[in-house]
């Protein structure tokens, strides 16, 4: 996949202000500083495109990124963030529960854990959600550059027995720094265009 055009088409808080084509869409969730924003620059060619922060929790709307006039990235708010307020929070549950029930151009979700620690009790409760709808998931691990190759097998294991990954679902090993899984997350998208 060659990107050659990227725009933030969007950037949302309700149901009415979503993009009006019917594009196909690709959902990035994740816990506040998981990697998000570092996620979406690797797979667009891009450096800063999708503003990476020092504080977690910055990401407060749905980011609709149109990529090669073809699709688009939607970036939610990072969950489990301790410092966001219990109101604010809800906000966001919302605002995410609103899109995953009512959007159609919804294709596939990319769930982002940190490849470093075992899944929380929130990557488990995004998961099971994402499931009661029935989508379709890929568990990006995050970060992998940051432990020694001779142990991905066993932390991957660790991801997999957490979250109980279903069947069709699947798991890509994933790195801003080395590009590892890329490819892998292209051929993803590529599936459903």
């Amino acid at each position: 996949m060659k990107i050659s055009s990227v725009e933030i088409k969007v950037s949302a808080v309700r149901t009415s202000q979503y993009p009006e084509d019917i594009k196909p869409e690709f959902l990035i969730v994740g816990k506040s500083n998981v990697g998000k924003s570092s996620f979406i620059n690797t797979l667009i060619n891009r450096k800063n495109y999708a503003k990476t922060s020092s504080r977690p929790g910055k990401t407060q709307t749905l980011n609709f990124y149109y990529v090669n006039e073809e699709f688009y990235f939607v970036d939610v708010p990072g969950y489990g963030y301790a410092l966001t307020s219990k109101t604010i929070q809800e906000k966001f549950g919302k605002m995410v529960e609103d899109y995953l029930t009512n959007r159609q151009n919804l294709k596939h979700v990319f769930m982002l854990i940190d490849f470093r620690h075992k899944p929380s009790k929130n990557d488990i409760l995004m998961y099971n959600y994402l499931k009661y709808y029935n989508l379709p998931v890929t568990i990006v691990a995050t970060k992998v550059d940051k432990i020694s190759k001779t142990n991905w097998e066993k932390y991957k294991q660790i991801i997999l027995k957490e979250l109980d990954i279903v069947h069709g679902d699947n798991l890509v090993l994933f790195s801003s720094l080395s590009k590892d899984g890329k490819k892998d997350i292209y051929s993803k998208i590529e599936e459903y265009l």
